[in-house]
């Protein structure tokens, strides 16, 4: 039955799945550089994007398979079928996205996440109904089941990853056709046999719909996605700004009122001499940094830390390209670096002021961007706006 499938349909779910890999990573690929609300709001919209692409590119197949005339879709299980799907993709990035991703939490989150995506395609088999069986070869069955989580790990791991560019991309093509091999797998191990008499089987017993009204269905759930896609395209305004402001130091003075953005000056800021506590001699600052990796740990020199975040009882540390987990608390860290070179801008991070590359107002607050291979931003608290400026050599600008 494999090569009955209507070839622009199956191009169709490769490219759905494609498209929502791609809009799925983007978003994941900015979680751990958004704190607060915002990451948890990242994480949910790259589950849902990954969740709907996966199941949409599952009933396009189904839409493209030679399917018996009569058949219907019982709606229930359908409806389950993407249930399973969204819990399971929630809960796999959410279980790598805290703490360390170690080999072992990455590997039980793809047999997780998986068996989570076999289970909802054979659910949504199953919500097929008509006058006929259907009969699954239990070796395509077990393969099925192992692309599957073959498919889950190299998805996590682009997710880990922070992908951009070229490189998202490719893993996210490759992701398509990883979960588009899947499901031609299971259904090239699938027949349908006719039932006559008594056997017959309908839909009649519960809810169903035609395959007319699951197409117009897929056919939104496809708009969605291809609007998540292009909405994933678009610059990153504050990016951009930051760029036209690089290339443009001459801005007027009222663009500069406009928008309240200050390029950080190339001088070295001015040197602050480490405090020790009353009666106490001042602590020497430490010249690296404890991460936490799967293999160990590892120390990293403070003069790669661009900034320091809280997370729970623990910190992430950013050099410049990615986030690791520090074992340290916030307030340790802050009384283990040298306080000339680094300073705490908000309750929740540190910033190393040397690599501060922007400064820019945002509500009652700031966000630096700070450099590095991969340009991230942290909010700076109204409290301390004042205090960041006069490290800066920016206290006095307004009066100059």
């Amino acid at each position: 039955m494999f090569e009955g499938h209507d070839p622009y349909l199956v191009a169709l779910s490769v490219a759905i799945a494609s498209l929502g890999g791609y809009t799925g990573f983007a978003l994941a690929a900015r979680i751990r550089n958004t704190p607060g609300v915002s990451n948890r709001v990242l994480l949910a919209g790259a589950a849902a994007f990954l969740a709907v692409g996966i199941w949409t590119m599952h009933f396009v197949g189904m839409l493209a398979a030679p399917l018996p005339p009569d058949t219907v879709y019982l709606v229930l299980p359908t409806i389950i079928s993407f249930l399973i799907c969204a819990l399971v993709v929630g809960i796999s990035l959410f279980f790598v996205s805290i703490g360390e991703p170690s080999l072992k939490r990455v590997a039980s989150s793809a047999v997780l996440l998986g068996v989570g995506i076999a289970s909802m395609h054979y659910v949504g088999i199953h919500g097929l109904a008509g006058h006929f069986g259907i009969v699954h070869d239990r070796t395509m069955v077990l393969l099925s089941v192992v692309v599957a989580i073959v498919t889950a790990y190299g998805g996590l791991r682009a997710f880990l990853a922070q992908q951009e560019g070229i490189r998202l991309i490719v893993s996210s093509v490759a992701f398509g056709i990883a979960v588009s091999g899947m499901h031609y797998t299971a259904m090239l191990g699938m027949h349908f046999e006719p039932l006559t008499g008594a056997a017959h089987h309908h839909a009649a017993g519960g809810l169903a719909a035609s395959q007319q009204i699951l197409s117009i269905v897929v056919a939104v759930l496809c708009f969605v996605i291809a609007a998540g896609f292009l909405l994933s395209l678009v610059p990153d305004q504050r990016r951009q700004t930051s760029n036209s402001v690089a290339a443009e130091p001459a801005a007027s003075p009222v663009a500069a009122a406009a928008i309240e953005l200050i390029a950080a000056p190339a001088t070295a800021p001015r040197p602050v001499a480490p405090l020790g506590g009353l009666g106490q001699p001042p602590r020497a600052p430490v010249p690296r940094l404890p991460v936490e990796s799967a293999d160990g740990t590892h120390f990293i020199e403070t003069a790669n830390v661009r900034s320091v975040r809280a997370d729970a009882h623990y910190t992430r540390v950013h050099d410049g390209t990615r986030e690791r987990m520090c074992p340290w608390s916030i307030s340790e860290a802050e009384a283990q670096l040298d306080p000339s070179l680094f300073l705490r801008v908000h309750r929740s991070h540190i910033v190393a002021i040397p690599h501060v590359a922007l400064v820019r107002r945002e509500g009652d607050g700031a966000v630096l961007e700070l450099d590095g291979p991969s340009p991230h931003r942290v909010p700076v608290s109204r409290a301390k706006i004042a205090e960041v400026k006069a490290r800066l050599g920016l206290a006095n600008r307004r009066q100059a």
